[in-house]
């Protein structure tokens, strides 16, 4: 190991299980720099003060340096096959089309969007739990990763028919974030490529669909929505089905899993969620200060010179943002490396900050809190098959790719 700089042993896969000791080490310099690699930030108070400078750009067009350390950014598996979501542009059009997605999504437009789905949710979470059986079970595969992409059907709209469909192509395009080791590079790639089409076309045709006979759902407003800011294109409407199922489906997976194994590791909490679920309002919140599903943000790039504590990173440079880092750093948060969901002032950066703040915020804050209160109310005395499970390789996106549990039932 020792022959490894500090930023490849952050994302080599034997330290997955746990890295926050490589990210103390990383606070320790306010910028670090490994020869001709990427600049990385992870002091609480310098991240998200880059994450709202506008010298910072999301394109990737600035970038003119090669950054291949890391892999499996957020919401980025469209293999050139649509144009950028928002998430990988800069003001004015990403501000034109996050107004645009938003205006079905969310306040001032659509206020009750996601609590109004709160019922249908508690459903989904019910009937998952319902069809869990044996004295051993993998929560990663049996609830963690269905349950999310089953919400984003019922957002968009998707019909529940072609639900199975969608979660094929899902499958098959979230395996490109997290490729399995030894896996034949070349046929994971093929399948990508000919899922990205077949979900295209399909959302394509759904559009069209729409577009004549507008529904309630999400996919109907923003084929038809015409507000202020204009109409979404159909490549903008694809791009941003896209975005909100992999960028929204793989953090909601992560939160849910590395909360479940969370509490399993702290019996005291999971116990006190038991018995009072109005406690999951206060353990999200810190379980997306102390074990995020997104680790960093490895897309920035800046538009000129800028210096950072008295570093100076070059225009055009890649920078890393680790905001797990920035999480725990004592200068933010008194004893940081303890979970305690009775903590105060939680301005944790686990959903981001600035214009690029996770759109999709209140929907996985409400489905996390859902998920683990029904998990912790039902199941019989979880106890932990492995510890660490085995993880993913994403380092960006890191959660367990199986969480193995033991249990002696369901609650009925």
């Amino acid at each position: 190991m020792t022959d490894l700089s500090l930023l490849q042993q952050i994302t080599d896969y034997s330290n997955r299980h746990d890295p926050y000791p490589l990210y103390a080490r990383l606070r320790e310099k306010p910028v670090h720099h490994d020869a001709t690699g990427p600049y990385a930030v992870g002091g609480y108070h310098l991240v998200r003060a880059l994450l709202h400078d506008p010298r910072i750009s999301s394109e990737r067009r600035y970038r003119t340096v090669p950054d291949t350390a890391v892999s499996g950014e957020q919401g980025d598996d469209t293999g050139g096959v649509l144009p950028p979501n928002f998430l990988r542009l800069d003001p004015p059009e990403h501000d034109r089309l996050r107004a645009i997605t938003n205006r079905p999504f969310g306040p001032p437009h659509s206020p009750h969007r996601v609590d109004g789905m709160r019922g249908e949710l508690k459903t989904i979470v019910t009937d998952l739990v319902d069809a869990l059986d044996g004295d051993e079970i993998d929560l990663v595969e049996r609830f963690s990763y269905p349950f999310p992409v089953t919400v984003i059907c019922r957002l968009l709209g998707i019909p529940r028919e072609d639900e199975s469909r969608f979660h094929g192509w899902a499958d098959t395009l979230v395996a490109t974030l997290d490729p399995l080791p030894g896996q034949d590079a070349t046929e994971r790639d093929r399948s990508a490529q000919q899922a990205r089409i077949e979900l295209g076309l399909y959302l394509n045709g759904l559009i069209e669909e729409r577009r004549k006979t507008p529904g309630d759902d999400m996919l109907s407003q923003l084929a038809v929505g015409d507000g202020p800011e204009g109409r979404m294109s159909s490549m903008e409407v694809l791009s941003t089905a896209a975005l909100l199922l992999i960028a929204g489906h793989e953090t909601t997976v992560n939160l849910i899993t590395n909360g479940m194994l969370t509490l399993l590791r702290h019996p005291e909490v999971l116990e006190r969620l038991r018995a009072d679920e109005r406690l999951a309002v206060p353990l999200v919140e810190e379980l997306l200060r102390y074990e995020p599903p997104v680790q960093m943000i490895p897309s920035r790039t800046p538009i000129t010179d800028i210096e950072v504590a008295g570093t100076t990173i070059p225009k055009g440079a890649p920078l890393w943002l680790v905001v797990a880092a920035g999480n725990r750093d004592p200068k933010r948060f008194a004893d940081p490396d303890r979970f305690d969901p009775d903590r105060v002032d939680i301005q944790h950066l686990g959903l981001g900050s600035g214009i690029h703040s996770c759109f999709g915020a209140p929907l996985a804050r409400l489905e996390a809190q859902l998920a683990l209160a029904e998990l912790a109310r039902r199941l019989e005395r979880p106890r932990l098959v492995e510890d660490p499970p085995p993880y993913r390789t994403n380092a960006v996106l890191r959660g367990p790719r199986q969480l193995r549990l033991a249990i002696d039932g369901v609650r009925r």
